[in-house]
């Protein structure tokens, strides 16, 4: 049986792009539900002019927001369902 488990420092800096292979930046961070361990959302760095320019959720210090529900798959990049992210 595989494990599915991702490790904190193997998704940290991999690039989060779209479906349609569109990119929005890199992971900077992830926030997390403590007692259970279920991811909410990666914190973009380096977010593209095309990131900007969704309606993204974004932190106190102005950093956008991928909700977990838009992730499809981890792997090389981040793909995530940009219908997933509007």
């Amino acid at each position: 049986m595989q494990d599915n488990k991702n490790i904190f420092s193997e998704i940290t800096s991999k690039m989060i792009v779209t479906k349609e292979g569109k990119r929005l930046g890199f992971v900077k961070d992830i926030t997390f539900e403590t007692k259970s361990g279920e991811l909410i959302n990666m914190i973009v760095k380096e977010s593209t002019l095309y990131t900007k320019n969704l309606n993204l959720e974004r932190t106190n210090s102005n950093e956008f927001l991928i909700p977990h529900s838009a992730i499809i798959a981890i792997g090389d990049f981040i793909i995530v369902s940009e219908e997933d992210l509007i």
